[in-house]
């Protein structure tokens, strides 16, 4: 899922705030370092993703067309199960 980037400041920071306002954890740097640092790694992670559906999409295709157009297969799950295979020898969680 796609997220703006208003959306991913939205997150990070309540992310930090729930965090810190339930004593979970105490921060060592200023709050707009942590919240930055958070953002990045949504950002990093939602790129991961993305990069997998789009190598799981050429996978995909790449078998239909070797099994000759496959339309007797149920494309959608077997994007799905691409997906599930490719993120877990990539250990990416989904």
């Amino acid at each position: 899922m796609r997220l703006k980037d208003e959306q991913i400041d939205r997150l990070a920071e309540r992310i930090l705030t729930d965090l810190t306002e339930s004593s979970l954890v105490i921060l060592k740097k200023e709050r707009a370092k942590v919240c930055s640092c958070i953002k990045d790694v949504m950002r990093t992670d939602m790129a991961s993703e993305e990069q997998l559906e789009r190598d799981a999409e050429q996978l995909l295709e790449k078998t239909l067309r070797a099994m000759g157009g496959g339309e007797e297969i149920d494309r959608h799950k077997m994007l799905k199960m691409i997906k599930v295979k490719l993120a877990k020898e990539r250990k990416i969680v989904l």
